[in-house]
């Protein structure tokens, strides 16, 4: 039996959710950093779960180009340059994970806009540095709660398509309301990482999230 969940109890875990950057430990799928995004788990159901995100800060680029795989690689230079240095202080910022793409529709053979994102570490969450390079800027995500998949494995545009198919086709059975305009993929690993690799697909809940009746979670 599948439920919606009340407004009144999202209401409660926008109050009582944790913290929204902090220590990696807390995950364990977040091991290769210091700081990791965290978040407030509502339920899990066969084929997804559904967790509520704080508003955060990140640094992000956008991308044009015909497949995800190639924007990402271009796109995480960009960033990787930010956060060793080239920002309005010189300053080096510690890596955290996920490494996150924004990712729309994708409708045949035609150019997409990506948007790909550094979270920005605890220390840096109210005062980030400008960054030098004109194609990078600062902004805070909206509190979202988002359904969610997770895998393992390399993440690249053709595993991230198929698993977003998966949790689309899950959704769609349940009746859910999502935004179906865009996704976003989730990354944890280093490219040199081999083993325990983790990966996760994310559609944003449009209204209350549906839950199992049974499997929501303290």
């Amino acid at each position: 039996m599948m439920i919606y969940l009340p407004g009144l109890v999202g209401f409660l875990l926008v109050l009582t959710a944790e913290a929204r950057v902090g220590n990696s430990s807390e995950l364990a799928f977040c091991f290769e950093t210091q700081e990791c995004l965290l978040f407030h788990p509502i339920c899990e159901a066969n084929g997804y779960e559904v967790r509520y995100y704080e508003s955060v800060k990140w640094v992000s680029t956008d991308e044009k180009f015909f497949w995800m795989d190639i924007a990402v690689m271009k796109a995480f230079r960009r960033l990787y340059k930010y956060i060793t240095g080239e920002n309005e202080n010189g300053e080096k910022i510690q890596m955290t994970t996920p490494v996150v793409v924004k990712r729309p529709k994708e409708q045949g053979f035609r150019m997409n806009d990506y948007t790909i994102s550094f979270l920005l570490p605890a220390d840096y969450q109210k005062n980030a540095p400008k960054p030098t390079d004109p194609k990078v800027y600062i902004h805070d995500s909206p509190d979202m709660r988002v359904y969610v998949k997770s895998y393992g494995g390399w993440m690249t545009g053709m595993s991230d398509n198929y698993k977003a198919e998966d949790l689309s086709s899950v959704l769609n059975s349940v009746n859910a309301e999502y935004e179906k305009e865009f996704h976003y993929a989730a990354g944890y690993n280093s490219p040199l990482t081999i083993f325990n690799r983790h990966n996760e697909v994310w559609f944003v809940a449009k209204d209350d999230p549906v839950c199992p009746s049974s499997e929501e979670m303290d």
